[in-house]
């Protein structure tokens, strides 16, 4: 009886073997839908030389001068609930596949069951006890159904940690992003209060000539009209540094210590200026892209697994025990006993589903490839952008500085005049103007200049590195 049990199980054996044949289309990576090199109008010849440098991306460690938005980013990334889900959303992938893993892998359960009857009243009690080992409906992945949905699994556990990775980006450029706007808030609201006081001891000295009747009413009205529009300046700025340190806290996840938000020079090596590197080089840099490639690939597996339901579908039910009449003696002098209960079904008319699921797999794997080439497509042309507003940008800066030493150069030559009696006051009230809006747009321009770093090195896949979502936790499969 050993004999007969242990032919079968090696004729088992022989089958699982045999399951090494898959169905699973072999996959290949799409190519990729732009251009080889980043669009080089308007760039400058730096620029042009980084475009083709591909060089290795910084870490935001790196990235980053001050530190103060060192520590914010790092809380950020201690306490962000965005961050946390991504977190929590990779654990659940990994469960999935450790459960897929398990697939071709049989049960085994062991079971103890009684039985006490009788036939009639004159008739003796009759026991039965059975104890064993039980294999139930082990699956004998012949054609490859099994590896296929363990292979889908996988893939979309490395899809769902580059989706952690994504958020990880954004995260550490929002972050970024709202510290500058509350700096650039901070500098703002000192530009508006310093013109703001100026206007005012303008006004009261207006206020002055008007009473003794040396100034006119129009001029009165203009120096009122100034120093009301610095004030609604003031009030809207005072609006948005609040604003920025709300954004902020709500990326950090938590409050913000005050000795976090200390004011900032906005020195333009604040963050370091990043090279473009090659357009291939995205495939490897964007956390995004390689999501949605580790998606193609779970769609490409999915074909296999829709493919093999059309063959036989094998399984093996197997018990292994022991009966007897007391249960005292079930495993020392019961009777040892055996069954194999091979099982092949073969599909004859399932109406069409087969075929239907086989369909919308190809479907769904169609799906994911122009996933792919959107995602390729939409960082080249968010590199592109960026590059060409760090050509375009620092030239701008530039230009606006000189524009405001032009400006202040004017306001004080409009001051000494009107002093000498030789110009009106409304001279000098349109030259404070200027050189106002001059001030503000070289905020302005400064920060969008400093944005646009973030910005660059947000799409060009930085705040982490492709070995984090690679070596992170990798699954191992339980048996």
């Amino acid at each position: 009886m050993t004999f007969f049990l242990a032919r079968s199980l090696t004729a088992a054996a022989a089958v699982a073997v045999l399951a090494g044949c898959s169905l699973m289309p072999t996959y290949e990576q799409p190519p990729s839908p732009v251009a080889s090199d980043w669009p080089l109008h308007g760039l400058s010849d730096v620029d042009a030389q980084n475009a083709q440098g591909g060089q290795a991306l910084l870490q935001w460690q790196q990235f980053v001068a001050d530190p103060n938005l060192r520590e914010l980013i790092a809380l950020s990334l201690q306490n962000n609930r965005d961050l946390r889900a991504a977190t929590l959303a990779i654990e659940q992938a990994r469960a999935q596949y450790n459960l897929a893993g398990a697939g071709p892998f049989p049960t085994i359960n062991a079971g103890v069951t009684g039985q006490r009857q009788s036939t009639g009243e004159d008739q003796p009690i009759t026991s039965m006890y059975q104890g064993g080992l039980m294999v139930s409906a082990w699956e004998i992945d012949l054609f490859g159904r099994l590896a296929s949905l363990t292979e889908a699994a996988r893939a979309q556990f490395f899809s769902t940690a580059y989706a952690r990775e994504a958020v990880q980006t954004s995260l550490v450029a929002g972050v970024a992003s709202a510290w500058l706007n509350l700096q650039t808030a901070e500098a703002m609201l000192a530009l508006t209060e310093q013109t703001l006081a100026t206007r005012e001891e303008s006004q009261r000295l207006m206020q002055l000539r008007f009473d003794n009747g040396v100034a006119s009413a129009l001029e009165m009205r203009q120096v009122e009209t100034l120093t009301a529009t610095a004030r609604a300046t003031l009030a809207e700025q005072r609006r948005l540094r609040a604003q920025a340190i709300n954004a902020l806290e709500l990326l950090v996840g938590q409050p913000i210590a005050e000795q976090l938000l200390v004011k900032s020079d906005l020195p333009l090596d604040v963050f370091a200026d990043v090279p473009a590197g090659l357009p291939s080089d995205l495939l490897i840099r964007r956390p995004d892209i390689q999501q949605a490639e580790w998606t193609l690939r779970a769609a490409n597996a999915n074909i296999g697994a829709a493919r093999a339901a059309f063959f036989p579908s094998i399984s093996l039910t197997a018990s292994l025990g022991s009966v007897s009449s007391s249960l005292s003696d079930l495993f020392s002098s019961g009777t040892f006993g055996w069954s194999l209960a091979p099982q092949a079904i073969l599909p004859i008319f399932d109406a069409g589903r087969n075929r239907a699921r086989l369909e919308g797999a190809q479907v769904e794997r169609d799906i994911a490839v122009t996933r792919y080439e959107q995602a390729i497509q939409t960082a080249f042309r968010e590199v592109s952008d960026a590059l060409a507003g760090r050509a375009t940008l620092g030239e701008q800066l530039q230009a606006q500085q000189e524009q405001v030493q032009a400006e202040q150069q004017r306001y004080e030559l409009a001051n000494m005049l009107y002093r000498s009696g030789v110009s009106s006051f409304l001279d000098a009230l349109d030259a404070q103007r200027a050189l106002f809006s001059a001030q503000q747009a070289v905020l302005q321009t400064r920060s969008a200049l400093l944005a646009n770093r973030i910005e660059l090195y947000r799409v060009l896949g930085g705040g982490w590195s492709p070995e984090q979502a690679e070596t992170a936790a990798m699954p191992s499969t339980s048996s």
